[in-house]
């Protein structure tokens, strides 16, 4: 896989598929963390003389332009970190992203509107896919593939274009890989994975390939209620995928044969509603009550994880604990984030909630080895699945 190293791109229009896809609140810019990623891949490309033309998607249009998810406010943000101004076309490849490209000069910056204001981005018919591919690939002389968090979606920007143009990653996804293969190839031991988040079905072909590659696995957040109801505790009214409890005890069978060792909680933070306001008191995790939700791990659960991440080489974590958002319940996932920084291993935040924690509650990012900006890409790329972004930058 070339990178943007190997390419000559003085004078030449480089099309970069970055990843900006950031949270939004009354169109402001809640988190900027995806777009300060992107920055040193489009640095390197101005100071080489490029003429950059940036594109990216943000949120689910679903094919058709909706002023709530515009890249305007990104392209604002983009240029403040960049202390230049960055040129925003308000289609993407209508005559004002034309226009755009065509008035960049070696070293300029444009940002085209959202991809998926097309719905041909993310069609499943390839000719429909392609002939928007051929449109965006018109825009430019050369491809950067720098949306980690898209790699895994068969998507026109992401699989079709560099197809059709001389093509490399760039340093987000090179270092992303390089990252990944530490955690499935190349692991110092012991390696232990934290998942949490909300549904154990999201996190379901992740658990069968960590079983063949972990030491030990430690379950938290919404998907714990599941393995908890499996043992045949009472889960209240928490979340619950009734129908995963087979392959969840299939899994809990199998971890013990191949030894690896599955932690569950041992107490819950259990509320009478979903509110940072509603009563709520430490229960053992095998005596929720029935009129209650559990919305974090306990703290005798985050001392428990805590010392199971002591003696670990590497770490790899995705999804909070709990839900991190409200005060009263993000203990949990706060307990593990030092936990991660304590053990001294060599430490993976998976992207989206987990990323967002580490942000929201206040640790520094740079204490950690690496923040992924794809949760759902790493998901995949850990289940040893085939990722058609990364599949279409090889060589």
């Amino acid at each position: 896989m070339k990178t943007v190293d190997d390419l000559e791109v003085r004078g030449r229009k480089v099309l970069v598929r970055a990843d900006l896809n950031v949270p939004l609140k009354d169109g402001a810019i809640t988190d900027d963390g995806r777009i300060r990623a992107s920055l040193p891949t489009i640095r390197k490309l101005i100071d080489k003389g490029a003429r950059v033309v940036v594109v990216a998607h943000l949120g689910r249009p679903k094919g058709e332009p909706r002023p709530e998810f515009s890249l305007a406010p990104v392209a604002v943000r983009l240029g403040e970190l960049l202390g230049k101004d960055v040129a925003f076309a308000t289609d993407t490849v209508g005559e004002s992203a034309k226009a755009a490209v065509a008035a960049l000069k070696d070293g300029d910056v444009a940002l085209l509107e959202n991809l998926r204001f097309a719905a041909a981005e993310t069609s499943k018919d390839d000719a429909e896919r392609g002939a928007f591919a051929d449109e965006l690939a018109a825009l430019a002389d050369v491809y950067v593939g720098d949306g980690f968090g898209a790699v895994h979606r068969r998507h026109a920007s992401v699989y079709d274009v560099p197809k059709r143009l001389p093509h490399a990653a760039g340093g987000l996804i090179a270092t992303e890989v390089d990252v990944l293969r530490k955690l499935t190839q190349d692991v110092t031991r012991p390696y232990a994975v934290v998942l949490g988040g909300s549904k154990v079905s999201d996190k379901l072909g992740v658990i069968d390939n960590l079983l063949e590659t972990a030491d030990r696995i430690l379950i938290g957040g919404g998907m714990v209620f599941t393995f908890l109801k499996a043992q045949g505790h009472e889960v209240g009214k928490s979340l619950l995928e009734e129908d995963q409890i087979p392959t969840v005890l299939e899994y809990l069978e199998r971890a013990k044969a191949k030894g690896v060792e599955f932690v569950l909680p041992v107490d819950i933070v259990a509320a009478t509603a979903f509110s940072a306001d509603a009563e709520h008191d430490v229960v053992a995790a095998d005596a929720i009550p029935a009129d209650r939700l559990g919305l974090d791990i306990g703290p005798e659960s985050g001392r428990l994880f805590a010392s199971r991440l002591a003696d670990a080489k590497t770490v790899f974590w995705n999804g909070p604990m709990g839900v991190f958002e409200m005060e009263p319940y993000s203990h949990g996932t706060r307990a593990v984030a030092q936990g991660l920084l304590d053990s001294g291993a060599f430490t993976v935040v998976g992207g989206g909630d987990s990323a967002a924690a580490v942000r929201t509650l206040g640790f520094d990012e740079d204490a950690f080895s690496h923040i992924s900006t794809g949760g759902g890409a790493s998901l995949e790329y850990l289940e040893g699945k085939t990722l058609p972004g990364l599949e279409a930058l090889e060589d």
